[in-house]
């Protein structure tokens, strides 16, 4: 699946990708950078999506992980919530009680300039976390679904409007199955999409046909680009005291793919 996500560019860069891109006005373009976005904090991520009243492309701040339109107490909805932060394609439309069925047509683009995955070692205690980006795109977008709840305040008791979202995820390719090769979700991976196909996920008039080409696309191994980083989920700073996406030296890592080490 997909927890763990980096975005370290100028937010003002979303621009260059979708020139007519309106920023909501709650958002900050010196949004603060970061080289480890964790899912499991719930915390703010600017999506794009299609704006229904004026049918224009904005940009706003929305929670990771997706809370039901439904929901009407946030704290009876917290430990499901982890379930939120992926939707599987499968779901999407194939699964007419899945509540990513109900939101199939509330469609969005994450923007990251990477994601990071596990990979597990036969006779390692910990697992290797590796840091995956697209060879052809500094900074990508994986294609998510949002939704919109309204909840009370937890300090006022003033009901407000809250957008959150979820990542996309699909069976993975052959290197990404031998990174995530662990876990109750192995084999799994962002659906990480060529630039026109994210612009595409974004139509009005997206069909049925085109939505499932979407969500079928896998991107091909050699179009990404990954390397060994220092442990990402512990406060345990880096011996080299490089960033956490740089490429970290693990002794006697086993070549990928291969489970045991010499």
């Amino acid at each position: 699946m997909c927890y763990d996500i980096s975005f370290t560019v100028n937010m003002r860069q979303l621009s260059d990708y979708f020139p007519d891109l309106i920023f909501d006005s709650q958002i900050n373009l010196d949004f603060e950078l970061g080289t480890h976005i964790i899912g499991h904090s719930y915390g703010d991520h600017p999506i794009i999506y299609k704006n229904k009243e004026d049918g224009k492309l904005h940009c706003k701040l929305m929670e990771w992980g997706c809370i039901p339109f439904y929901v009407k107490d946030e704290k009876t909805f917290l430990r499901q919530r982890a379930s939120m932060l992926n939707a599987r394609s499968e779901r999407i439309l194939d699964d007419a009680k899945s509540y990513w069925y109900k939101i199939r047509n509330r469609r969005c683009l994450v923007p990251v300039t990477g994601i990071y995955e596990h990979r597990e070692i036969k006779g390692w205690k910990k697992k290797v976390p590796y840091y995956v980006q697209l060879n052809s795109q500094p900074m990508f977008f994986i294609p998510g679904l949002y939704s919109v709840v309204e909840l009370p305040d937890t300090t006022t008791g003033e009901i407000i409007k809250r957008s959150t979202f979820t990542i996309i995820t699909r069976n993975a390719n052959s290197v990404m199955r031998n990174i995530h090769n662990g876990g109750d979700n192995k084999g799994r991976m962002p659906l990480f999409l060529p630039f026109e196909l994210s612009k595409k996920w974004l139509d009005d008039d997206l069909s049925d046909e085109a939505y499932k080409h979407i969500l079928d696309f896998e991107m091909p191994s050699e179009e990404l680009k990954y390397h060994p980083v220092f442990t990402i989920r512990s406060a345990k700073a880096r011996p080299d005291e490089k960033a956490k996406t740089e490429h970290y030296e693990w002794e006697k890592l086993p070549v990928l793919g291969v489970l045991n080490p010499d």
